[in-house]
């Protein structure tokens, strides 16, 4: 299958890396060079990772490699598509934009999917003149490590594309799970509550980041502590699902912590800012509590 992939960033090239390891052949867009560029090689170090642990080997490595084509142009990236999928910024107006481009651009027979984790695919789907054939598949970060697609249908979803999707989802090695389109859908609908809550208990001074994370690693077996997970999606992504859930669920449960809030606007965006609840420098595994909070 043809299938382009929007967006180079850390789901995009996860997105691409996994079509094109299972044989599809993969058009990876983003609107710079630069991006396209460090997507890629994000993808050759995870594929060496998996040569070094004896996953595949060198000539699979490369021969994944050499299915991935690269585009600075949408127009241009998706003539051929059979299946888009949009991994762009979580924003809700950007992602408008996009798919009314992929409507106009991508041909009639195309599936578009959106990787949105909260955005409704209805809303979304009702950009374009196909929302029968537009589908959420929530890919869950890192892609090419964890077994989770949410497949989300629309109002207008089909049962043909929803088949389409599911199957494919399988067939690269992934378990597919659908749900139906509500803010959040079921993933962030209980994972951001809980994440929003352990923020709030640092707010309110009840226990400090290592002890908060301990706790919930300790005592529920979450293999990381909510504060660092906070840290590794990225606190300004954090707060975006959280406004979704609260504009679209209406409730005030809902509402990002001040404090979530205060330090993404201070630029704090966890391990891509090299700051967030911890502190990350490069080479460095161990987690160190950030300075704001010791």
């Amino acid at each position: 299958m043809n299938i382009s992939v929007i967006g180079a960033g850390q789901m995009g090239n996860g997105i691409a890396h996994v079509f094109a390891q299972n044989g599809h052949q993969v058009t990876l867009i983003d609107i710079a060079q630069a991006g396209l560029d460090k997507g890629l090689s994000t993808i050759g170090k995870n594929l060496d990772r998996q040569v070094a642990k004896g996953v595949l080997t060198e000539a699979q490595k490369q021969e994944t490699l050499a299915r991935i084509a690269t585009n600075t142009d949408l127009s241009a990236g998706v003539k051929q598509a059979e299946l888009v999928v949009e991994a762009a910024t979580e924003n809700v107006d950007l992602k408008l934009k996009i798919f009314k481009d992929l409507d106009t651009n991508a041909p009639k027979g195309c599936i578009l999917a959106t990787n949105t984790s909260s955005i409704s695919i209805t809303r979304i789907a009702a950009s374009t003149v196909r929302p029968d054939q537009v589908i959420g598949m929530h890919f869950m970060n890192p892609v090419p490590v964890m077994k989770l697609v949410e497949i989300i249908r629309g109002y207008d979803t089909s049962d043909a594309v929803t088949k389409t999707v599911v199957d494919l989802s399988t067939a690269i090695g992934k378990v597919p799970v659908t749900v139906n389109d509500y803010a959040g859908f079921v993933a962030n609908r209980i994972l951001m509550p809980m994440i929003n809550e352990a923020i709030e208990t640092l707010f309110q001074g009840v226990g400090g980041v290592a002890e908060i994370d301990s706790i919930m690693k300790l005592g529920m077996a979450h293999p990381m502590g909510p504060l660092q997970l906070a840290d590794f999606i990225g606190l300004d992504t954090c707060v975006a699902i959280l406004r979704v859930l609260h504009e679209g669920l209406g409730n005030p449960k809902y509402a990002p912590c001040p404090l979530l809030v205060q330090m993404v606007t201070a630029g704090k965006l966890g391990a891509k800012a090299g700051e967030g609840f911890y502190q990350y420098t490069a080479g460095n595994k161990d987690l160190v509590v950030a300075p704001a909070f010791r």
